[in-house]
């Protein structure tokens, strides 16, 4: 069901992305828009594991640095039919977790020193589950590409509002609306890019901790953690870029937002249930 959803919210964006361009550019403004989107975000994606991980100055460890740790990635991996990723760890005692890398043959999984204090075995086990399932499922290369949509309807939103500001574009009486139709655009196309990319991100969030429970087998111990984790952000919360939110297990900061449809995560109260019906099964 949420592979539909992700299917549909794309398609949502690609839809939205040619209707402001064919509206303000035309055919050309659509492919002039999404071409300069797609390299940026290509840059990001394909570097995204390095410019992240030293960002939050992650350490690879090694089975001698870390055997136990190693031990469980290892086992986990080969159970869920994956290479051996990368392992990092975060200093900082805020407990958090998330994985990164273009593919699962150039994948991380990082975790924070305070997860590793914090979680049971079965607990760490889920969270480990939770972040190969994303690599498993090119979660990556998914949200990337909503990205690369979504930030070419911000350009192209962008150069609605400055013709908007100086007075360029159709005029009232024709099909469309002229200015007024422009500032409509220019305020409410992001907007809307932003609510649908977040909503690509937590069904992917409901995905990962599905298959996360089903690797590790034992659904229960992913629950408790993110009850642990969550209430542990909210007591003492990462020092985080805005943009790199989405990539750690639950929301590392304890803000609320002003409505859900721009959290990057579902209620974590959500997702425990779906993992405790799980568990009944």
């Amino acid at each position: 069901m949420n592979n539909i959803k992700t299917v549909i919210l794309l398609g949502s964006l690609t839809g939205l992305l040619m209707l402001i361009g064919g509206y303000f550019g035309g055919r050309n403004g659509v492919v002039i828009a999404f071409l300069f989107a797609m390299v940026l975000n290509f840059g990001s994606y394909w570097f995204s594991d390095k410019i992240v991980l030293k960002m939050y100055r992650g350490r690879e460890v090694s089975e001698a640095d870390a055997p136990e740790l190693y031990s469980m990635v290892k086992d986990l991996s080969l159970r869920a039919g994956l290479p051996m990723p990368r392992l990092y760890v975060i200093p900082g005692n805020t407990p958090n977790a998330f994985a990164t890398g273009r593919n699962e043959h150039h994948a991380a999984v990082a975790v924070t020193e305070g997860i590793l204090g914090l979680l049971n075995r079965d607990e760490l086990e889920g969270v480990l589950s939770h972040e190969l399932t994303h690599i498993k499922n090119h979660d990556i290369l998914i949200s990337s590409i909503a990205a690369t949509v979504a930030g070419a309807i911000m350009m192209l939103a962008g150069m609605a509002r400055w013709a908007a500001i100086f007075g360029v574009g159709r005029d009232d009486d024709e099909e469309g609306g002229g200015i007024v139709g422009l500032i409509v655009m220019a305020v409410l196309a992001p907007i809307a890019a932003t609510i649908i990319q977040m909503a690509i991100s937590r069904s992917r969030e409901y995905l990962a901790d599905e298959g996360g429970a089903r690797i590790s087998g034992k659904p229960s111990g992913l629950a408790n953690a993110l009850e642990k984790l969550s209430y542990s952000s909210k007591r003492a919360p990462m020092n985080v870029n805005p943009s790199t939110a989405h990539l750690f297990i639950v929301k590392p900061f304890s803000g609320r937002s002003l409505m859900n449809l721009f959290s990057t995560h579902p209620p974590v109260e959500k997702r425990v249930e779906k993992l405790r019906a799980m568990q009944r099964f």
